[in-house]
């Protein structure tokens, strides 16, 4: 047997030391395997609480072996072993569907109740834009050229004829279908364009996002008179209701979340301009993001339900109902129960 005189004094200190942990690093070890194959809720409350605990001791000992110098093996062993403790304690334990399921049914829609002054602004501003090209197109109809990209007009334009115009609002054949689908195609680029644009703008004092949904009121405005001098007023609003509820709301949130950029940067309020543009920032990310699923959702819709729905009432029927579910989401979406104590916006905000 050796003497313990002629065993080096490192790998004697190293023995002691772990002799006296070693039993709460196998415990720590057996914890962390659990949660990192069953997760932390399958621990229990107990095990949880020692975990927590175990994990502290642990990065201690760590601490401990660097300063007196402990043999490589075992500073390496501990090492390893507090950062999969750390993963397990501090890393997020939500799966990638947790995260987009809590995303959707309350990040969305407390973002849009909090944005619900530049929101409205932006429909006010869509609106404003719509009133005043029905103005100008009354007084004269070559505003609609000014207004109204070629491209987006599509040959309806006041020249055309009735039977034209009318056939531009309904699917009456194959050839007429290919055409409405080339169109959409055309439609759902333009207004993707558009909503990026109105919120890249915004951070410029907000003005850039206001001006811009007006332009495209205007555009809205010049389109429906036209319609309307032809006779064809209701069903153009029926045509327009069941997707452009959707993507008209779709811009005029994209607006608000520009406008929230912009509106950070001229009133910071108490913080500094950088601070408030970061928080404004968390907001307008998720409207811009909630826009481009709108986008999306406008986009099959005019694909396929306004292909499938050639009567007009029905049109409306649809358009509107699912922009009363849009409005459902964000009003009610992300909100606490009875039971649920502090308000869900007002606890999301001081984040």
């Amino acid at each position: 047997m050796t003497p313990e005189h002629d065993i080096p004094a490192d790998l004697i200190r190293s023995s002691r030391f772990r002799a006296e942990r070693e039993e709460n690093w196998k415990k720590l070890d057996e914890l962390v395997s659990r949660a990192e194959k069953s997760g932390v809720q399958s621990l229990g409350y107990g095990n949880t609480m020692a975990l927590a605990s175990l994990y502290r001791q642990a990065m201690s000992s760590l601490s401990l072996a660097r300063a007196i110098s402990m043999d490589k093996a075992l500073e390496t062993y501990l090492a390893a072993l507090c950062a999969r403790a750390y993963l397990v304690v501090y890393a997020p334990q939500e799966s990638i569907r947790g995260v987009t399921s809590r995303f959707l049914s309350r990040r969305i829609p407390q973002a849009v109740r909090r944005s619900w002054f530049p929101i409205l602004l932006g429909f006010f501003m869509m609106i404003f834009g719509a009133v005043v090209a029905h103005i100008l197109y009354r007084q004269d109809p070559s505003w609609f050229f000014t207004f109204v990209p070629g491209g987006l007009a599509d040959g309806r334009t006041p020249e055309a004829s009735v039977d034209y115009l009318r056939s531009t609002l309904f699917d009456d054949g194959d050839q007429n279908h290919e055409h409405l689908a080339v169109f959409s195609t055309f439609l759902f680029s333009h207004n993707t364009q558009i909503a990026i644009l109105i919120f890249a703008l915004g951070v410029f004092g907000a003005l850039p996002s206001f001006v811009l949904t007006f332009y495209n009121g205007l555009v809205l405005g010049a389109f429906v008179t036209m319609f309307a001098d032809a006779g064809l007023g209701f069903e153009a609003f029926g045509w327009l209701s069941i997707h452009g509820v959707t993507e008209i709301s779709a811009i005029a949130i994209a607006c608000g979340g520009g406008a929230r950029l912009g509106l950070a940067v001229l009133e910071p309020g108490s913080c500094s301009r950088s601070e408030a543009l970061y928080r404004a920032g968390r907001d307008a990310v998720t409207l811009i993001i909630l826009a481009g699923l709108m986008l999306i959702a406008a986009a099959m819709i005019e694909g396929f339900l306004r292909q499938l729905v050639q009567d007009t009432m029905w049109r409306l029927i649809v358009g509107w109902g699912i922009g009363a579910l849009w409005l459902a989401w964000f009003l009610l979406g992300g909100r606490e129960d009875a039971t649920g104590g502090l308000n869900a916006d007002q606890e999301s905000a001081g984040t």
